[in-house]
C-alpha cells in the first residue's frame, strides 16, 4: 500500500501545477453544469408531487411554493377509493406478461440469427430489420380488425400477444449471442445437449445482463403505452394507468390537478422502484451491448 502511494505521489508530483489547476477547474464547470442541468430536469416532478399534495384552489397560487398548511393526501386517499389499485394491477399483469413473452422469443429468434446457418438469413434478418421503420400507426387499423375477429376487443391479449417479438428485441439480442462461441455449443452438443438445452442451459445466463436491459426497456413501454390500450380497452375496469390518469381530465378549467398528478406520481413509482433495483444489471447490459454491438 505505502508502495502505491509512493508511485501515486511521484506521478503526481510529475504534473506540473498549472496543469493540475486547470484539471481542477474544468471538472468544477463540468459538475456544475450536470448538477444543473439534472436539477432542471426534476422540476417538473418536484412540481408534480407539489401539486399532488395541494387543495385545488391553491396549486396556482403566486409565487408558487412547494407546499403549504394546507397540504395533504386527500388526492391519493380519492384514487384509492377509485379503483386505482385494480388499474395498477391491470398494468402490471400486461407488462409482465408482454415483457417476458418478448424476451423468450426475441432471444429465440436472435439466436437462430446468431447461430444458425440457413439459405436466405440475410434477407430474413434484413426484412425484420425493415419492419423497424413502419409507424404502429400504420398496422393499427389492420390488427385492430383481428383482435376484433379473434373476439379479444377489451381484453388484455392484444396488449400482450402482438408484442410478443420485435424487431429491435431481436437485433439486440442477436449482437449478445453472436459473441458466444461456438465451441462452447459444439461442446455441449457432443454432450448430448439438445437446441433448445443449449438455448435455456447455456444462451441464456450469458446474456442475462442483456436480457435485464432489454426487458426494463419492453416493460417501461408496456407500462406507458397509452393510444393502443385506449382503444382496445372499453370497460373501466380494465383500465391500465394511463387510461385511469386521461379520466382525470375535465372539461377545461375543471380538471382535477391535484387528482391528476397524484395518479401520475402513482404511476412512476413502481418504474422507479424496477430501475433502482435493477440498475446495475441495466447499465452493464446497456454497456455490454454497445461493446458487443
Amino acid at each position: 500500500m505505502n508502495a502505491i502511494n509512493q508511485v501515486y505521489r511521484s506521478q503526481k508530483s510529475t504534473v506540473p501545477t498549472g496543469i493540475r489547476l486547470r484539471r481542477v477547474s474544468v471538472n468544477i464547470v463540468l459538475y456544475t453544469v450536470l448538477i444543473s442541468v439534472s436539477l432542471f430536469m426534476l422540476l417538473p416532478f418536484v412540481w408534480m408531487v407539489s401539486t399532488s399534495l395541494k387543495p385545488p384552489d391553491e396549486i396556482f397560487t403566486t409565487p408558487p411554493t412547494f407546499l403549504t398548511p394546507h397540504s395533504n393526501f386527500d388526492s391519493y386517499t380519492y384514487l384509492l377509493q377509485n379503483g386505482i389499485l385494480g388499474s395498477v394491477a391491470n398494468s402490471f399483469v400486461i407488462a409482465l406478461a408482454s415483457t417476458l413473452l418478448a424476451l423468450f422469443f426475441c432471444s429465440l429468434g436472435g439466436y437462430g440469427f446468431a447461430k444458425f446457418r440457413f439459405r436466405g438469413r440475410a434477407a430474413l434478418f434484413s426484412f425484420v430489420l425493415g419492419t423497424m421503420i413502419i409507424p404502429f400507426t400504420i398496422i393499427m387499423a389492420p390488427l385492430y380488425v383481428i383482435m376484433r375477429d379473434l373476439k379479444w376487443i377489451d381484453t388484455f391479449w392484444p396488449l400482450i400477444i402482438p408484442n410478443a417479438a420485435n424487431a429491435f428485441g431481436i437485433f439486440f439480442l442477436r449482437q449478445y449471442i453472436s459473441t458466444v462461441t461456438n465451441e462452447l455449443l459444439d461442446a455441449a452438443r457432443v454432450d448430448g445437449a439438445g437446441e433448445f438445452a443449449i438455448y435455456w442451459r447455456i444462451i441464456l445466463p450469458i446474456i442475462a445482463p442483456g436480457l435485464v436491459s432489454l426487458g426494463m426497456i419492453f416493460f417501461m413501454n408496456s407500462w406507458n403505452n397509452y393510444l393502443w390500450p385506449l382503444i382496445i380497452l372499453k370497460s373501466p375496469a380494465n383500465f391500465t394507468l394511463p387510461l385511469l390518469i386521461r379520466s382525470t381530465i375535465g372539461p377545461s378549467g375543471r380538471t382535477v390537478w391535484n387528482v391528476q398528478m397524484a395518479a401520475s406520481v402513482i404511476s412512476i413509482l413502481p418504474l422507479l422502484v424496477i430501475f433502482l433495483a435493477f440498475q446495475r444489471r441495466f447499465v452493464e447490459g446497456i454497456t455490454a451491448g454497445a461493446v458487443k454491438g
